[in-house]
Parts: C-alpha cells; structure tokens; sequence
C-alpha cells in the first residue's frame, strides 16, 4: 500500500524559469523535511491540476529486478516534465534517500512529447505518467521498504511546483503491473549508430554538433540532447538532414554560465520520430 505524507505546491507564473532557478526549486525539494501529519492536523489542500500520485509495485525488469513505478494523473490539459524539461520546463527532482533494505533504484523514462506554448518549446507528458523504476534489494530475501522524495512540475494556465513523500513496500513476487510494463515498453530504444560529435566554447558554455548516421523518418523528427551525468540547460536542437545523417546542434549552458570541458561520452541523443524513440548514448568520434 502506497502512503501519501502531505503535499506542498506553490503556484508561479506561467514564465520560463532559468537554470539557477530550475536548481534552486529542487534544491528545496532535496532540503526540505515534511513531517508525518498529527491527527489533529487538518490534510494540506491537493495543488491544482493533480488528481492522484502514488507508487506502484509489480513484477520484474528484463535484468530480474523488482519493478515499483511512480504514478502522476493530472486534470486533463495539464502536463508534468521529463528528466530534460525544454526551455521553461521544471526538472523533477526524486531522491530514494529513507528507503530501507535498498541497494539501487533506477528510474525509466517513457518516450516524452514536445510541446510548443508562445515560442517556448517544453518536453514532458500530458494528463500524467508513470515512470518504471527498477528496484535492486541489498537482501533479496527481504521487502524493500521504498520511500520516495519527489518534487515535479505540473502547468496548464500556471505552473505548480510539487513536493511529495511516497512510501510502498517492494517484494519479490510482485504480480506483474500492466501500466508498468506499458510504460517500460515506452522507453526508448537505445542504438549505438556511428556518431561523430564537435564541441565549440561559447561565452557561457559549449555548442555541441552531432552527426548520426540514422535513416530518416517519414514524418517529422524532435532531437533531444542532455548530458547523462548532471542536468545542465540546453538550448532547442538545430537539426537537418544531410541524406541518411541527421545533423544536430544544441548550446550546453552550465549554472555558471561559463565554457567547460564537455566529455563527449556523455552526450545522451534521443529521437523522436514515427519510426518510434531511439536513444544514443555518448559518441563514437
């Protein structure tokens, strides 16, 4: 059973939100300590545009890992972030820091949509989501006791920082969950296409230019970029095609905003496309 500690949003403007910023939201949610409710304390209202947040539990991964799921349902019209949210998007922020008997929680990341708004471009899911995590126990002869920090952002017409705890109790032998699977089945395909990558320093951080050798879509294709190790802002990809290689550029902008060493093993790719989500990871030259 899944256990709801009390839920804090703070209601914003519906402006983009800059690097320092976005840090500093989940700095809070990192540092922030809810405590349990007393019985006589009346229950926190739920923030506007969220209808349900629990985790869900069930079955194994591919590696035979137990499966858990952080489960988001928003109000119609309503959206959540993914883990590299756009140009005014607020990154989530989930820390495993309380659970008890675990020796790794990993998070999966269900293909996201690009969303368009007044010349921002945002990435996330619309009405909710749930997002896989595979949970490893230090004694796999024991429940683990998963407790989650989690701070999202959710927007409409405003965008409302929220701050949950979430706690449920993993063991292994789970009935497989079908919205989770549905979810891992989401996520994108990771291929390894040659990838040649050029880095130049800007006065506030890299632009990065990829070549991947990749056969076109049909359709319209979206190019995601990050870095894998440490969430930085980057700017909406440049892209085009150049026969079977898509060419692709984005600026890297630290919270400093200065150039830095880019390690081009940490470049994650993802594209969107009607041929389905495929992720690269890192390049080859």
């Amino acid at each position: 059973m899944t256990r709801l500690l009390p839920v804090m949003g703070i209601l914003l403007g519906c402006c983009p939100l800059g690097v320092a910023a976005q840090e500093a939201v989940a700095q809070i949610a990192a540092q922030e300590q809810v405590a349990p409710q007393e019985a006589s304390m009346p229950a926190l209202p739920t923030p506007p545009g969220l209808e349900q947040a629990q985790l869900r539990t069930g079955g194994k991964g591919a590696n035979g890992a137990r499966m858990a799921a952080l489960e988001i349902a928003l109000a119609p019209g309503w959206k959540t972030y993914w883990r590299s949210p756009g140009d005014a998007g607020i990154p989530p922020h989930i820390q495993f820091t309380g659970s008890s008997n675990l020796a790794s929680a990993v998070v999966h990341w269900p293909a996201p949509e690009v969303f368009l708004s007044s010349g921002m471009r945002t990435v996330g899911y619309h009405d909710g989501v749930v997002l896989p995590i595979s949970v490893t126990p230090k004694d796999p002869d024991k429940p683990v006791q998963l407790k989650a920090d989690v701070m999202i952002g959710i927007c409409e017409n405003i965008c409302v920082p929220v701050s949950l705890q979430l706690e449920t109790e993993v063991t292994a032998d789970g009935t497989t969950d079908p919205k989770i699977q549905a979810a891992l089945a989401r996520e994108p395909r990771q291929i390894d296409p040659p990838t040649r990558c050029e880095t130049e320093p800007k006065k506030d951080g890299v632009r990065l230019t990829a070549r991947i050798d990749l056969p076109p879509a049909i359709g319209k294709e979206n190019t995601l970029l990050e870095l894998a190790s440490r969430p930085v802002w980057v700017s909406e990809a440049d892209s085009h095609r150049e026969g079977d290689t898509l060419v692709t550029s984005a600026d890297f902008v630290p919270p400093d905003a200065k150039p830095f060493d880019l390690d081009p093993s940490d470049i994650r790719i993802t594209v969107l496309s009607d041929r389905g989500a495929v992720e690269i990871m890192g390049c080859t030259e």
